[in-house]
Protein backbone atom coordinates (compact mmCIF):
# COMPACT_ATOMS: atom_id res chain seq x y z
CA UNK A 1 0.00 0.00 0.00
CA UNK A 2 2.85 2.72 1.09
CA UNK A 3 4.88 1.84 -2.08
CA UNK A 4 1.96 2.60 -4.21
CA UNK A 5 1.40 5.81 -2.46
CA UNK A 6 5.06 6.86 -2.89
CA UNK A 7 4.50 6.47 -6.53
CA UNK A 8 1.40 8.38 -6.77
CA UNK A 9 2.96 11.21 -5.21
CA UNK A 10 6.08 11.55 -7.19
CA UNK A 11 3.60 11.29 -10.63
CA UNK A 12 1.85 14.25 -8.96
CA UNK A 13 5.12 16.20 -8.44
CA UNK A 14 5.97 15.48 -11.99
CA UNK A 15 2.68 16.82 -13.15
CA UNK A 16 2.80 19.55 -10.72
CA UNK A 17 6.30 20.64 -12.41
CA UNK A 18 5.06 19.90 -16.12
CA UNK A 19 2.23 22.30 -15.75
CA UNK A 20 3.99 24.60 -13.75
CA UNK A 21 6.87 24.85 -16.99
CA UNK A 22 4.04 24.69 -19.50
CA UNK A 23 2.75 27.63 -17.91
CA UNK A 24 6.03 29.66 -17.37
CA UNK A 25 6.64 28.76 -20.81
CA UNK A 26 3.13 30.33 -22.11
CA UNK A 27 3.76 33.29 -19.68
CA UNK A 28 6.96 33.60 -21.31
CA UNK A 29 5.76 33.30 -24.92
CA UNK A 30 3.06 35.68 -24.15
CA UNK A 31 4.69 38.56 -22.74
CA UNK A 32 7.56 38.14 -25.87
CA UNK A 33 4.85 37.95 -28.51
CA UNK A 34 2.96 40.57 -26.96
CA UNK A 35 6.32 42.84 -26.60
CA UNK A 36 6.99 42.29 -30.23
CA UNK A 37 3.68 43.01 -31.47
CA UNK A 38 4.00 46.42 -29.47
CA UNK A 39 7.62 47.02 -30.98
CA UNK A 40 6.09 45.87 -34.36
CA UNK A 41 2.81 48.45 -34.11
CA UNK A 42 5.25 51.19 -33.13
CA UNK A 43 7.43 49.97 -35.97
CA UNK A 44 4.23 50.72 -38.01
CA UNK A 45 3.13 53.66 -36.47
CA UNK A 46 6.79 55.38 -37.60
CA UNK A 47 6.15 54.10 -41.18
CA UNK A 48 2.53 55.30 -41.47
CA UNK A 49 3.20 58.34 -40.09
CA UNK A 50 6.11 59.15 -42.40
CA UNK A 51 4.03 57.84 -45.58
CA UNK A 52 1.09 59.84 -44.15
CA UNK A 53 3.61 62.31 -44.65
CA UNK A 54 4.47 62.02 -48.02
CA UNK A 55 0.79 60.72 -49.58
CA UNK A 56 -1.05 63.48 -47.91
CA UNK A 57 0.44 66.26 -50.42
CA UNK A 58 0.25 65.46 -54.15
CA UNK A 59 2.90 64.03 -56.53
CA UNK A 60 3.53 67.66 -57.52
CA UNK A 61 3.57 68.94 -54.49
CA UNK A 62 6.13 65.92 -53.45
CA UNK A 63 8.49 66.89 -56.14
CA UNK A 64 8.54 70.43 -55.32
CA UNK A 65 9.03 69.96 -51.62
CA UNK A 66 9.99 66.77 -50.07
CA UNK A 67 13.16 66.26 -52.39
CA UNK A 68 14.69 69.30 -50.72
CA UNK A 69 13.83 68.39 -47.00
CA UNK A 70 14.06 64.10 -47.38
CA UNK A 71 17.95 64.70 -45.66
CA UNK A 72 16.34 66.40 -42.55
CA UNK A 73 13.40 63.99 -42.41
CA UNK A 74 16.08 61.23 -42.65
CA UNK A 75 18.01 63.02 -39.47
CA UNK A 76 14.57 63.83 -37.34
CA UNK A 77 13.77 59.82 -37.98
CA UNK A 78 17.31 58.51 -36.87
CA UNK A 79 17.03 60.69 -33.53
CA UNK A 80 13.52 59.17 -32.68
CA UNK A 81 14.80 55.77 -33.37
CA UNK A 82 18.10 55.83 -31.47
CA UNK A 83 15.64 57.44 -28.49
CA UNK A 84 13.29 54.61 -28.17
CA UNK A 85 16.69 52.15 -29.16
CA UNK A 86 14.90 51.42 -32.62
CA UNK A 87 17.79 51.59 -34.84
CA UNK A 88 16.33 48.32 -36.66
CA UNK A 89 13.66 50.63 -37.65
CA UNK A 90 15.47 53.69 -38.58
CA UNK A 91 17.21 50.81 -41.57
CA UNK A 92 13.89 49.80 -42.67
CA UNK A 93 12.48 53.29 -42.75
CA UNK A 94 15.91 54.32 -44.62
CA UNK A 95 14.99 51.94 -47.43
CA UNK A 96 11.74 52.62 -47.83
CA UNK A 97 12.14 56.18 -48.07
CA UNK A 98 14.92 55.32 -50.27
CA UNK A 99 12.15 54.10 -52.64
CA UNK A 100 10.37 56.47 -52.09
CA UNK A 101 13.22 59.31 -53.47
CA UNK A 102 13.40 57.07 -56.15
CA UNK A 103 9.74 56.95 -57.11
CA UNK A 104 9.64 60.68 -56.69
CA UNK A 105 12.51 61.47 -58.79
CA UNK A 106 11.29 59.64 -61.27
CA UNK A 107 7.74 61.41 -61.12
CA UNK A 108 10.23 64.87 -61.36
CA UNK A 109 11.88 63.19 -64.69
CA UNK A 110 8.40 62.52 -66.00
CA UNK A 111 7.16 66.37 -64.87
CA UNK A 112 10.48 67.79 -66.57
CA UNK A 113 10.43 65.65 -69.22
CA UNK A 114 6.42 66.42 -69.77
CA UNK A 115 7.15 70.22 -69.45
CA UNK A 116 9.71 70.10 -72.16
CA UNK A 117 7.63 68.12 -74.76
CA UNK A 118 5.15 70.80 -73.79
CA UNK A 119 7.31 73.25 -74.34
CA UNK A 120 8.90 71.81 -77.38
CA UNK A 121 5.54 71.18 -79.22
CA UNK A 122 4.20 75.10 -78.00
CA UNK A 123 7.01 76.20 -80.02
CA UNK A 124 6.94 73.67 -82.80
CA UNK A 125 2.81 74.86 -83.52
CA UNK A 126 4.18 78.44 -82.78
CA UNK A 127 6.60 78.06 -85.59
CA UNK A 128 4.53 75.77 -88.07
CA UNK A 129 1.27 78.54 -87.35
CA UNK A 130 3.99 81.54 -87.81
CA UNK A 131 5.23 79.65 -91.27
CA UNK A 132 1.55 78.53 -92.28
CA UNK A 133 0.73 82.37 -91.32
CA UNK A 134 3.51 84.20 -93.32
CA UNK A 135 3.30 81.71 -96.19
CA UNK A 136 -0.89 82.62 -96.65
CA UNK A 137 0.45 86.03 -96.58
CA UNK A 138 3.08 85.27 -99.28
CA UNK A 139 -0.06 83.46 -101.41
CA UNK A 140 -1.84 86.43 -100.78
CA UNK A 141 0.42 89.20 -101.59
CA UNK A 142 1.17 86.81 -104.59
CA UNK A 143 -2.71 87.16 -105.76
CA UNK A 144 -2.51 90.35 -105.06
CA UNK A 145 0.34 91.27 -107.53
CA UNK A 146 -0.95 88.97 -110.39
CA UNK A 147 -3.84 90.98 -110.23
CA UNK A 148 -3.37 93.40 -113.22
CA UNK A 149 -5.95 96.32 -113.11
CA UNK A 150 -7.64 97.62 -116.38
CA UNK A 151 -5.76 100.55 -118.14
CA UNK A 152 -7.83 103.29 -119.35
CA UNK A 153 -6.89 105.23 -122.69
CA UNK A 154 -5.85 102.21 -124.78
CA UNK A 155 -6.55 101.80 -128.08
CA UNK A 156 -9.52 99.39 -129.19
CA UNK A 157 -10.06 97.23 -132.22
CA UNK A 158 -12.98 94.69 -132.96
CA UNK A 159 -10.69 91.69 -134.34
CA UNK A 160 -13.22 89.01 -135.21
CA UNK A 161 -12.46 86.27 -137.29
CA UNK A 162 -15.57 84.42 -139.19
CA UNK A 163 -17.75 86.90 -137.57
CA UNK A 164 -21.18 86.57 -137.78
CA UNK A 165 -23.41 89.60 -139.06
CA UNK A 166 -24.21 91.83 -135.91
CA UNK A 167 -28.06 92.94 -136.72
CA UNK A 168 -29.70 96.08 -134.42
CA UNK A 169 -32.88 97.65 -134.91
CA UNK A 170 -32.87 100.39 -132.29
CA UNK A 171 -29.94 102.59 -130.72
CA UNK A 172 -29.93 104.59 -128.11
CA UNK A 173 -26.90 107.36 -128.24
CA UNK A 174 -23.90 104.82 -128.94
CA UNK A 175 -25.69 101.58 -127.48
CA UNK A 176 -27.21 99.36 -130.48
CA UNK A 177 -30.39 97.09 -129.22
CA UNK A 178 -31.23 94.39 -131.75
CA UNK A 179 -35.04 94.20 -130.39
CA UNK A 180 -36.72 90.59 -130.54
CA UNK A 181 -39.81 91.50 -128.89
CA UNK A 182 -42.60 93.31 -130.48
CA UNK A 183 -42.75 96.23 -127.67
CA UNK A 184 -41.84 99.58 -129.11
CA UNK A 185 -39.04 100.86 -127.22
CA UNK A 186 -39.31 104.88 -126.02
CA UNK A 187 -37.02 107.09 -125.00
CA UNK A 188 -38.57 106.91 -121.27
CA UNK A 189 -38.21 102.99 -121.47
CA UNK A 190 -34.28 103.45 -122.32
CA UNK A 191 -33.16 106.37 -120.75
CA UNK A 192 -30.26 105.54 -117.86
CA UNK A 193 -30.48 108.83 -116.37
CA UNK A 194 -32.97 107.55 -113.40
CA UNK A 195 -30.77 104.82 -112.11
CA UNK A 196 -29.88 104.53 -108.64
CA UNK A 197 -27.97 102.32 -107.14
CA UNK A 198 -28.63 101.85 -103.17
CA UNK A 199 -26.78 98.71 -102.35
CA UNK A 200 -23.74 98.61 -103.95
CA UNK A 201 -23.29 95.20 -103.92
CA UNK A 202 -22.80 92.60 -107.06
CA UNK A 203 -24.07 89.14 -106.76
CA UNK A 204 -22.64 86.84 -109.94
CA UNK A 205 -23.98 83.46 -110.21
CA UNK A 206 -24.25 80.79 -113.24
CA UNK A 207 -27.37 79.27 -114.60
CA UNK A 208 -25.20 77.20 -116.92
CA UNK A 209 -22.15 76.68 -114.99
CA UNK A 210 -20.47 73.94 -117.17
CA UNK A 211 -20.64 75.96 -120.50
CA UNK A 212 -16.95 75.84 -121.62
CA UNK A 213 -14.44 77.41 -124.52
CA UNK A 214 -11.66 75.80 -126.80
CA UNK A 215 -9.43 74.31 -125.23
CA UNK A 216 -5.69 75.87 -125.82
CA UNK A 217 -2.53 75.29 -124.49
CA UNK A 218 -2.94 77.44 -121.22
CA UNK A 219 -6.06 75.90 -120.04
CA UNK A 220 -6.46 72.26 -121.59
CA UNK A 221 -9.31 70.07 -120.57
CA UNK A 222 -11.02 67.00 -121.74
CA UNK A 223 -14.86 68.24 -122.02
CA UNK A 224 -17.67 66.40 -121.14
CA UNK A 225 -20.10 67.60 -123.42
CA UNK A 226 -20.28 70.22 -126.48
CA UNK A 227 -18.46 72.27 -125.34
CA UNK A 228 -19.19 72.01 -121.67
CA UNK A 229 -17.28 70.53 -118.57
CA UNK A 230 -18.07 69.65 -114.77
CA UNK A 231 -13.92 70.75 -113.96
CA UNK A 232 -15.35 74.62 -113.04
CA UNK A 233 -11.43 75.82 -113.40
CA UNK A 234 -12.28 75.77 -117.12
CA UNK A 235 -15.89 76.87 -117.45
CA UNK A 236 -17.67 80.69 -117.53
CA UNK A 237 -17.52 80.01 -113.84
CA UNK A 238 -14.06 80.33 -113.69
CA UNK A 239 -14.66 83.53 -115.54
CA UNK A 240 -17.16 84.57 -113.23
CA UNK A 241 -14.09 84.08 -110.43
CA UNK A 242 -11.94 86.79 -112.12
CA UNK A 243 -14.84 89.29 -112.38
CA UNK A 244 -15.20 88.84 -108.72
CA UNK A 245 -11.43 88.87 -107.92
CA UNK A 246 -11.31 91.86 -110.05
CA UNK A 247 -14.37 93.81 -108.63
CA UNK A 248 -12.83 93.59 -105.27
CA UNK A 249 -9.53 95.09 -106.40
CA UNK A 250 -12.15 98.30 -106.65
CA UNK A 251 -13.37 97.49 -102.97
CA UNK A 252 -16.96 96.41 -104.43
CA UNK A 253 -18.63 93.77 -102.14
CA UNK A 254 -19.14 90.84 -104.27
CA UNK A 255 -20.74 87.46 -103.70
CA UNK A 256 -20.02 84.74 -106.42
CA UNK A 257 -21.48 81.73 -106.63
CA UNK A 258 -20.35 78.96 -108.29
CA UNK A 259 -23.14 75.90 -107.50
CA UNK A 260 -23.96 73.55 -110.01
CA UNK A 261 -27.50 74.23 -111.98
CA UNK A 262 -26.88 72.46 -114.92
CA UNK A 263 -25.67 69.45 -114.02
CA UNK A 264 -25.98 66.34 -113.20
CA UNK A 265 -29.23 67.43 -115.20
CA UNK A 266 -29.58 70.28 -118.00
CA UNK A 267 -33.29 70.88 -117.79
CA UNK A 268 -34.67 72.55 -115.34
CA UNK A 269 -31.34 74.93 -115.16
CA UNK A 270 -33.30 78.06 -114.76
CA UNK A 271 -35.15 77.18 -111.63
CA UNK A 272 -32.27 75.71 -109.69
CA UNK A 273 -30.75 78.79 -110.23
CA UNK A 274 -33.50 81.16 -109.39
CA UNK A 275 -33.78 79.34 -106.14
CA UNK A 276 -30.20 80.05 -105.30
CA UNK A 277 -30.53 83.53 -105.83
CA UNK A 278 -33.54 84.28 -103.54
CA UNK A 279 -31.47 82.18 -100.88
CA UNK A 280 -28.75 84.38 -101.09
CA UNK A 281 -30.94 87.70 -101.42
CA UNK A 282 -32.47 86.44 -98.12
CA UNK A 283 -29.54 87.57 -95.90
CA UNK A 284 -27.53 89.57 -98.96
CA UNK A 285 -29.34 92.33 -100.11
CA UNK A 286 -27.74 93.12 -103.67
CA UNK A 287 -29.16 95.82 -106.68
CA UNK A 288 -26.81 94.11 -109.19
CA UNK A 289 -27.05 90.87 -110.29
CA UNK A 290 -25.12 89.14 -113.00
CA UNK A 291 -26.17 85.36 -114.69
CA UNK A 292 -22.40 84.58 -116.34
CA UNK A 293 -23.08 82.67 -119.43
CA UNK A 294 -21.08 82.04 -122.78
CA UNK A 295 -22.47 82.46 -125.81
CA UNK A 296 -23.65 79.09 -127.24
CA UNK A 297 -24.36 80.40 -131.68
CA UNK A 298 -24.77 77.29 -132.32
CA UNK A 299 -21.62 75.80 -130.91
CA UNK A 300 -19.72 76.98 -133.65
CA UNK A 301 -15.92 76.34 -133.35
CA UNK A 302 -14.55 78.77 -135.53
CA UNK A 303 -17.04 81.89 -134.27
CA UNK A 304 -14.91 83.78 -131.43
CA UNK A 305 -15.81 87.55 -131.01
CA UNK A 306 -12.89 89.45 -130.19
CA UNK A 307 -11.25 92.78 -128.95
CA UNK A 308 -8.09 93.80 -129.02
CA UNK A 309 -7.56 96.32 -126.07
CA UNK A 310 -3.82 97.65 -125.87
CA UNK A 311 -2.28 94.86 -126.31
CA UNK A 312 -5.00 92.36 -124.74
CA UNK A 313 -6.76 90.19 -126.60
CA UNK A 314 -10.05 89.85 -124.81
CA UNK A 315 -13.82 87.99 -125.39
CA UNK A 316 -16.79 90.42 -126.73
CA UNK A 317 -19.70 90.56 -123.97
CA UNK A 318 -23.24 90.78 -124.83
CA UNK A 319 -26.44 91.63 -122.35
CA UNK A 320 -29.14 89.48 -122.65
CA UNK A 321 -32.07 91.27 -121.28
CA UNK A 322 -35.91 89.83 -120.83
CA UNK A 323 -39.09 91.80 -120.95
CA UNK A 324 -42.79 91.39 -120.13
CA UNK A 325 -43.70 90.33 -123.82
CA UNK A 326 -43.55 86.66 -122.53
CA UNK A 327 -46.35 84.94 -120.76
CA UNK A 328 -44.17 85.35 -117.37
CA UNK A 329 -44.54 88.33 -114.95
CA UNK A 330 -41.32 90.99 -115.60
CA UNK A 331 -42.61 94.09 -114.09
CA UNK A 332 -38.96 95.88 -113.74
CA UNK A 333 -37.70 94.51 -117.50
CA UNK A 334 -37.34 98.39 -118.08
CA UNK A 335 -35.32 99.29 -115.40
CA UNK A 336 -32.81 96.44 -115.85
CA UNK A 337 -32.52 97.42 -119.76
CA UNK A 338 -31.41 101.29 -118.50
CA UNK A 339 -29.32 99.42 -116.23
CA UNK A 340 -27.45 97.87 -119.18
CA UNK A 341 -27.81 100.62 -121.38
CA UNK A 342 -25.79 102.71 -118.98
CA UNK A 343 -23.25 100.11 -118.40
CA UNK A 344 -22.65 99.71 -122.31
CA UNK A 345 -22.24 103.58 -122.99
CA UNK A 346 -19.65 103.70 -119.77
CA UNK A 347 -18.11 100.54 -122.01
CA UNK A 348 -18.27 102.27 -125.55
CA UNK A 349 -16.61 105.65 -123.80
CA UNK A 350 -13.89 103.16 -122.36
CA UNK A 351 -13.33 100.57 -124.03
CA UNK A 352 -15.71 100.71 -127.70
CA UNK A 353 -16.37 97.66 -129.13
CA UNK A 354 -15.74 95.62 -125.69
CA UNK A 355 -19.64 94.78 -125.87
CA UNK A 356 -21.68 93.47 -128.44
CA UNK A 357 -25.41 94.64 -129.36
CA UNK A 358 -27.89 94.10 -126.42
CA UNK A 359 -30.30 91.75 -127.04
CA UNK A 360 -33.83 92.36 -125.56
CA UNK A 361 -35.78 89.03 -125.77
CA UNK A 362 -39.30 88.21 -124.60
CA UNK A 363 -37.92 85.66 -121.75
CA UNK A 364 -37.60 86.23 -118.42
CA UNK A 365 -34.67 84.58 -117.68
CA UNK A 366 -34.96 84.99 -113.91
CA UNK A 367 -34.68 88.92 -113.99
CA UNK A 368 -37.20 89.83 -112.05
CA UNK A 369 -35.68 88.42 -108.83
CA UNK A 370 -33.51 91.76 -108.84
CA UNK A 371 -33.58 95.09 -109.69
CA UNK A 372 -30.86 95.26 -112.09
CA UNK A 373 -30.45 91.76 -112.98
CA UNK A 374 -28.83 90.75 -116.65
CA UNK A 375 -27.72 87.83 -118.73
CA UNK A 376 -24.23 88.63 -119.50
CA UNK A 377 -22.41 86.07 -121.89
CA UNK A 378 -18.87 86.46 -122.34
CA UNK A 379 -17.32 85.38 -125.68
CA UNK A 380 -18.27 82.12 -127.87
CA UNK A 381 -17.06 78.75 -128.07
CA UNK A 382 -14.40 79.63 -130.25
CA UNK A 383 -13.30 81.68 -127.74
CA UNK A 384 -10.20 80.66 -125.42
CA UNK A 385 -10.60 80.94 -121.08
CA UNK A 386 -7.90 83.15 -121.19
CA UNK A 387 -9.42 85.85 -123.52
CA UNK A 388 -12.66 85.72 -121.44
CA UNK A 389 -10.36 86.15 -118.35
CA UNK A 390 -8.99 89.24 -120.16
CA UNK A 391 -12.75 90.77 -120.90
CA UNK A 392 -13.19 90.46 -116.76
CA UNK A 393 -10.76 92.98 -116.36
CA UNK A 394 -12.25 95.65 -118.25
CA UNK A 395 -15.10 95.26 -117.27
CA UNK A 396 -14.95 95.54 -113.51
CA UNK A 397 -13.33 98.75 -114.66
CA UNK A 398 -16.63 100.12 -116.60
CA UNK A 399 -18.64 98.56 -113.24
CA UNK A 400 -16.40 100.22 -111.33
CA UNK A 401 -16.88 103.80 -112.91
CA UNK A 402 -20.64 103.42 -113.52
CA UNK A 403 -21.07 102.90 -109.55
CA UNK A 404 -18.71 105.56 -108.54
CA UNK A 405 -20.86 108.06 -110.97
CA UNK A 406 -23.90 106.59 -108.13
Amino acid sequence: MFNVAVFKMKDMIRYFVGITMTILIVIITTKYFLNHKTESTKKTNIIESQVQKILSKSYVGCIDTQISGIGKINQEENAENEAEGETADSSYLKEFMKTEISSIRSLENMKNNAEENEKTETQETATNKGTEEQGEQEKQGEQQTQVELAKTGQETEVITVNPIAETFNTQYGNVKIKNGTKINLTEEMMNPDGIKIDNKNVLIFHTHSCESYTSSDAFPYTPTGNYRTTDLNYTVTRVGTELATQLQQYGISTIHNTDYHDYPAYNGSYTRSLQTVENILKTNPTDIIIDLHRDAIGSRPDYAPIVKIGDDVAAQIMFVMGSNAGSLEHPNWEQNLKFAIKVQQKAEEMYPGLFKPIMLTEYRYNQHAGKYASIMEVGATGNTLEQCLNSMKYLARVLDEVMKSE
